[in-house]
């Protein structure tokens, strides 16, 4: 991060209707070209990655995408760009911007200014959870009549959408703190005039961008500092860092969490049949019952976080917990993809350690019995470099049988002595107790995992990525070999 606080906001022309977007096919800079789109204007991008399922999914919308980055993508003439964080500033057509002196705007200043106004931003952060917690507050807020906006980073269950325009008085965002664009080096989140916010945790992420555990510390310290006094802060008050990086605004902080001292509490945690029971405490006093079908402690304080802020909106327990007993989880968390034959194959969005290991000690506490696969691809920034070398191992240990792809090959000329050493990781993990294997290819080890799982086993796909289709590959490989 290299800069010290956002840009100016730019001069913009006062009749906009043309909107041209620079690396339009990302998931996030795709949905916005949606929601512009709905708001009335005309939309088109370009993008290098112009591929299915995105590329169909836009141009279903009527947006036409334009492959690569030309400069006379812009002859049309837009008056505006909107620029995404693939954009460096020498393609040629961020030069042909400035050029022609278009205003330009980053994902977070677009949507700032198309959907913030007369909202309250209702801003979800924190290193691990932001996702489910933002598909959580979202839905509870829609399902009670509210009918608030938002634009959260997976497909929620419950509307099968990563965004919704809505009409209500707030938008609920999640809050990132991935830097913005080339020309604006600052977080997204620090864009977004939050006047509620949480922050479910805080650790070193985002390797390509921040040097130290630090640098994110000031960065969310500097958050904290948006909130008005008039807002909210909830910050979970089981974790040091985030304790700590708010602990400058006491005057609008409160905790939640399942240690004793939070003033949102969760107690006696269930696990059943695939859902969490767990009882809530308000400053001491109970309120009543979460019935939740997700898995997990995690999962627990992301649902603390969404009924914080939800209570703070004027919402009542009992709305709340009638509202989350019908959450279904963004796609991509703990996502149950096939059953076959009694393999139950599921996909999961965790590549930083901590959340590796969450993950599966939430599989293993509900599925104590059976033989846990834990297939793992090193995709990521911050996964493919050695920065968690030594935080992989242990994470991998509540799993029978581990399989590790091989790291991503990127073109970022990351040095060989700052890349993961997956063999090195293997080898800790057989240490541990499981069973490890390092399968290069996804085709490779779907023939390797159909030809060995047996009824009863478990299989984990974990990966920040697509993971090369992994998981409907394996099912269409196991429903051969059962069911042919």
């Amino acid at each position: 991060m290299t800069a010290e606080k956002p840009r100016d906001f730019p001069a913009l022309p006062d009749a906009i209707e043309r909107i041209h977007i620079i690396g339009i096919c990302g998931t996030a800079m795709g949905s916005l070209a949606a929601m512009l789109k709905e708001r009335g204007f005309e939309v088109r991008g370009s993008d290098a990655m112009a591929y299915p399922p995105m590329s169909t999914w836009l141009e279903e919308r009527g947006i036409d995408i334009m492959r690569g980055y030309d400069k006379a993508n812009l002859d049309w003439n837009p008056d505006i760009v909107i620029v995404g964080n693939v954009s460096r500033a020498s393609y040629a057509d961020a030069v042909a911007t400035r050029e022609r002196n278009i205003p330009y705007l980053s994902l977070p200043e677009a949507l700032r200014h198309f959907f913030f106004e007369a909202r309250r931003p209702l801003v979800l952060t924190g290193t691990h959870g932001k996702t489910t917690t933002t598909g959580m507050l979202a839905w509870i807020l829609t399902d009670q009549g509210r009918d608030p906006g938002f634009m959260v980073g997976g497909i929620t269950g419950n509307f099968g959408s990563n965004y919704r325009l809505g009409h209500g008085d707030t938008f609920v965002i999640e809050g990132d703190e991935y830097d913005t664009a080339y020309f604006d080096k600052v977080p997204k989140f620090w864009h977004y005039a939050p006047f509620r916010a949480t922050i479910n945790n805080l650790e070193f992420d985002h390797a390509d961008i921040y040097e130290s555990v630090e640098d994110i510390e000031h960065v969310f310290r500097r958050f904290c500092d948006l909130i008005p006094a008039e807002g909210s802060l909830w910050v979970n008050g089981d974790d040091p860092r985030a304790m700590a990086v708010s602990a400058h605004r006491q005057d609008i902080r409160k905790t939640f969490g399942l240690g004793e001292g939070n003033t949102l509490r969760a107690t006696d945690l269930r696990f059943e049949k695939g859902r969490t029971r767990t009882t809530i405490t308000l400053g001491g006093q109970a309120l009543g019952e979460l019935d939740l079908a997700t898995l997990g402690d995690f999962n627990v304080r992301n649902a603390l976080g969404a009924t914080a802020l939800a209570m703070d909106e004027g919402l009542s327990f009992a709305q709340i917990a009638d509202a989350m007993h019908r959450f279904k989880s963004v796609r991509r968390r703990q996502e149950h993809i096939a059953h076959v034959d009694g393999i139950d194959i599921y996909d999961d969005f965790a590549h930083h350690p901590t959340a590796v290991g969450a993950t599966l000690s939430a599989m293993r506490s509900q599925f104590p019995d059976r033989r846990i696969w834990a297939i793992f691809e090193a995709k990521s920034n911050t996964s493919r470099r050695r920065v968690f070398q030594d935080d992989y191992p242990p994470a991998f240990a509540q799993a029978d049988r581990v399989i590790l792809s091989r790291p991503w090959k990127k073109d970022d000329d990351l040095p060989e002595e700052m890349r993961v050493d997956i063999s090195d990781i293997a080898e800790s993990i057989r240490q541990l107790g499981p069973t490890t294997e390092l399968i290069e290819e996804v085709d490779d080890i779907v023939r390797h995992v159909a030809g060995q799982a047996e009824p009863g086993d478990l299989i984990v796909g974990l990966s920040g990525a697509a993971f090369g289709g992994l998981h409907h590959k394996l099912a269409s490989a196991l429903r051969e070999r059962f069911e042919s």
